[in-house]
């Protein structure tokens, strides 16, 4: 398979995560910064191969082959982020892009011994979860934080926008994985938040909280 190929497979699995519904060929374009003439073209070859279901005009789905093979891409690039971010000490905003590149690394016996070394992980940096060697994902009930309510209080498990500026804002403001917030109040105004975090209490405009997965204590 070609790096184009996987960078394809690995988009239609992003888009359709959560939901079972076809995607169009203008979502993936729109995705992957492309033209559809391009993409359809690429659903063409990836269907040849029994990787993706698609027909012209009704969108493409993933194929059982397809979505194990995006699944075992994902679990790469994850599994490189952590590799990155625990052992090298990178910022978690700037490991997406050196992971996109890791990612297309072809030996199996290399990506098995990368999990053992980092102890099994379940989840990246970014608490997206990484799939196992057979593609199962292990999921975590969890909220953005735009829907907890007032004296609410939530551990920080993940991002939604995992964009370098996001993250960086994120540090920023001493906003990790792990941290705890408590929801003070809810301006009805505008619907931004006070929180405490870190004993320091300071606004979050609802934005950045619908950009915040946690976990209720």
């Amino acid at each position: 398979m070609t790096f184009s190929e996987e960078n394809y497979l690995k988009t239609i699995y992003h888009l359709t995560t959560n939901s079972d519904a076809e995607i169009s060929t203008n979502a993936i374009a729109e995705m992957m910064v492309t033209k559809a003439s391009s993409v359809t073209d690429m659903l063409k070859k990836l269907a040849e191969k029994d990787l993706v279901n698609y027909k012209k005009y009704q969108g493409v789905s993933l194929t059982d082959e397809g979505k194990l093979a995006a699944k075992m891409i994902v679990r790469k690039h994850r599994l490189w982020e952590v590799f990155l971010v625990e052992k090298l000490d990178f910022p978690w905003d700037e490991v997406h892009d050196i992971a996109e590149q890791l990612q297309h690394i072809k030996s199996e016996q290399l990506i098995d011994k990368l999990d053992d070394f980092l102890g099994n992980p379940t989840e990246d940096p970014h608490g997206d979860p990484i799939p196992d060697a057979k593609g199962k994902i292990i999921k975590v009930e969890k909220l953005l934080l735009s829907e907890l309510n007032k004296n609410q209080i939530g551990i920080c498990v993940g991002v939604k926008d995992s964009s370098a500026e996001f993250l960086k804002y994120l540090d920023n403001n001493k906003i990790a994985l792990g941290v705890s917030i408590k929801v003070n109040s809810i301006e009805p105004f505008d619907l931004s938040f006070n929180v405490k975090i870190n004993e320091i209490d300071f606004i979050i405009s609802n934005k950045i909280a619908e950009n915040i997965f946690v976990k209720m204590l």
